[in-house]
């Protein structure tokens, strides 16, 4: 019986990722010639800009077949600015191969992605690359695994002549007395019975009872196998490819369940259409079958390819446990769910992206142009957050670094076209209520030239909750269409507070409600001049909701990242004055020999001056390893952010553009 295995292969920068694809492909028969990222000829790299760069920019998929496993490879990207792509294709996974270069070693990414696979319980197997470059290690690498990523590590094999062309790689057995004590080392954390039968009788303990007791524990995701080899000359390739099918777990769900699956990646065809990737965990989906995904959407599927033996081809369906491409989803998103959900622990949890920039066409006839084509992109990633400014006549994107920005660059000019210069990078900030906050607008009253009652309280709610929206009222106290034209008003509103900032971590509870009922002229004519609509719950919720925030008052708070620093020792006396200056805080420090390891957090704003002030404070050997942690009050003036709304907090300027 075939089961089928998706696959990722993840890495930092510059470890091999791509060229083990290419070296796994060719070895299951499914290309004849590999391919070189320096040439740009690789299977999973197809955009120009990957080509081009030598880097993996956008996820890809790509099939082939291990004797009964049929293994669906999601090649991800490995710089730390496409995270957000990383992160997508982790929650589609059975499990992984995180790849490490036997010279450079445990580096930035590759800890922030162990995190994440280990957050997750993916099981991960490690593929220590590049054993026939010069200044490739064994022993060390292995410790570095072992206190920097994980020591729940069990090296499957020894290699010889390590550094050099010929290097080769020979897979450990049961002949050998050292493998054997630190394999029954490692389980015994997770296994009494075996760890009590082999110090009763250690002869008694079979090795095949302790390879079945490696696979179990690394399907759970508490042992890491490492697996030494080479890419690019083939050294160690098939001691991994045994461990992937022999350690890895198959994809769970029958097709006799009922349908769910996930969208972890959104792309557009030739024709414009829009085509989504969708990881199948039960039942099936078929095509001409109409499909219904968050929001209470739904589409018919006109056209479905399954990946198999290399490209996705055309099939009639596609089923649990396999990855398929799926045309005629016109409002899917990434991110959706299509039927019941996901298993549990499959959702997406990622860092949020805290750089902006704003994007200037060159020829100002583009604007609408790029705006379509910025649209576009924010479908392929949710997390540009793509931001007009009516006003100004401004978009901005979100951003997780440098390098994103000039993809995107690079990206409108070679794919729409558009030649754009981009504004210089800054930070983005939250805002969260101080206290609490009410105010109250009714019909006829005052200057509220609205035919809507409505009062809202705004309270504090703990980090990380979002917005929520709460009734204080009787539901039929009036339509329901007005109540959720209220709510929807009530998160695009937050969008932007006192300062500008997106506003979180509230509770908006809606305190009072009313209406005009829908009246006629004496003819039965429908008057709506004498009649309550949407629109006037939707122009004047603003006006209340900024009105109770202003009395609630907010503080705006700015992302910060928590850095892990490693440089000479004797350089600490340079390095330490810089991170103060920096608002750096050190919460961690520890001296082992000649290293230092420093652990803190660091305002968001101030990481790319520390990475690039680095180098030359630690003669090129300090390494900074940063991500997103947590939201701090800002100390001194709050920034502002230009608003790109019509101001309800200024009411004379809001109702020249809104009156009813």
């Amino acid at each position: 019986m075939s089961r089928t295995l998706n696959l990722g292969i993840l890495a930092h920068i510059d470890a091999g990722k791509t060229s083990l694809t290419e070296r796994l492909l060719h070895a299951a028969g499914v290309i004849d010639e590999i391919g070189s990222v320096d040439d740009g000829s690789t299977q999973t790299d197809s955009l120009a800009l990957e080509r081009q760069r030598g880097i993996t920019i956008k996820s890809a998929v790509v099939s082939f077949v291990v004797g009964d496993v049929t293994v669906n490879l999601i090649d991800t990207p490995g710089h730390p600015d496409f995270i957000a792509e990383v992160e997508r294709s982790l929650s589609v996974l059975d499990g992984a191969v995180l790849v490490i270069s036997a010279v450079e070693g445990v580096q930035a990414q590759t800890r922030v992605l162990m995190r994440a696979l280990r957050r997750l319980r993916i099981p991960t197997l490690i593929f220590v690359n590049k054993t026939d470059r010069s200044g490739a290690r064994y022993e060390s690498l292995l410790e570095s695994i072992s206190s920097r990523l994980t020591p729940a590590i069990v090296a499957m094999g020894s290699v010889s002549e390590i550094g050099t062309r010929g290097a080769r790689s020979t897979p450990f057995d049961a002949a050998d007395a050292g493998f054997i004590s630190h394999l029954v080392d490692v389980l015994a954390e997770y296994d009494d019975a075996l760890l009590a039968a082999y110090v009763h009788d250690p002869s008694a303990v079979s090795y095949d009872r302790l390879r079945t007791a490696l696979a179990e524990q690394t399907k759970r995701a508490r042992t890491h196998p490492v697996f030494f080899g080479s890419a690019i000359t083939g050294a160690g390739l098939d001691s991994l490819m045994a461990g992937i099918t022999q350690l890895l777990p198959a994809a769970e769900g029958t097709v006799d369940g009922p349908g769910s699956g996930t969208v972890f990646k959104v792309e557009r065809g030739a024709a414009g259409e829009k085509i989504a990737y969708v990881r199948m965990f039960s039942g099936v989906v078929r095509t001409r079958e109409k499909l219904r995904f968050q929001g209470g959407k739904e589409g018919k599927v006109t056209a479905i390819s399954v990946f198999d033996r290399g490209p996705a081809v055309r099939r009639m369906s596609v089923k649990a446990g396999q990855i398929g491409k799926i045309w005629g989803l016109a409002d899917i998103q990434i991110g959706d769910t299509i039927g019941v959900p996901p298993p549990l622990g499959r959702q997406h949890n990622f860092s949020p992206p805290t750089l902006e920039t704003v994007i200037v066409p060159v020829r100002p006839e583009d604007k609408g142009a790029l705006h379509v084509a910025l649209t576009q992109l924010a479908e392929q990633d949710p997390l540009i957050n793509l931001r007009q400014d009516e006003i100004r006549q401004e978009i901005s994107v979100s951003l997780y670094g440098e390098v994103q920005k000039e993809v995107i660059e690079a990206t409108l000019a070679d794919e729409f076209g558009i030649a754009v210069t981009c504004q210089e990078t800054t930070t983005i900030c939250i805002e969260q209520p101080a206290g609490s906050g009410a105010a109250l607008e009714i019909i006829d009253k005052g200057d509220n030239p609205y035919l809507a009652t409505v009062g809202l309280r705004v309270d504090p709610a703990p980090a990380g909750s979002g917005v929520q929206f709460r009734l204080g009222v009787e539901l039929g106290s009036m339509p329901y269409a007005f109540f959720k034209a209220v709510e929807q008003t009530v998160k695009e509103t937050l969008l932007q507070g006192i300062h500008g900032w997106q506003v979180l971590d509230c509770v908006v509870t809606m305190t009072h409600s009313g209406y005009w009922a829908r009246q006629s002229h004496s003819h039965a004519t429908f008057d709506k001049s004498m009649s309550s609509t949407a629109g006037d719950f939707r122009y004047l919720t603003p006006l209340v909701l900024m009105d109770a925030l202003r009395q609630a008052g907010t503080v705006v708070h700015e992302p910060m990242h928590r850095f892990h620093l490693e440089i000479p020792a004797d350089t600490i006396g340079t390095v330490q004055p810089i991170l103060v200056r920096l608002r750096g805080i050190p919460l961690t420090s520890e001296i082992r020999g000649s290293v230092c390891r420093l652990e803190g957090d660091i305002p968001a704003a101030r990481v790319h001056e520390l990475d690039r002030l680095l180098p030359s404070l630690t003669r090129g050997e300090g390494v900074l390893e940063c991500a997103f942690d947590h939201y701090e009050p800002v100390r001194d003036t709050p920034p502002g952010r230009s608003r790109t709304d019509r101001n309800p907090l200024n009411r004379k300027e809001y109702l020249q553009f809104t009156r009813r």
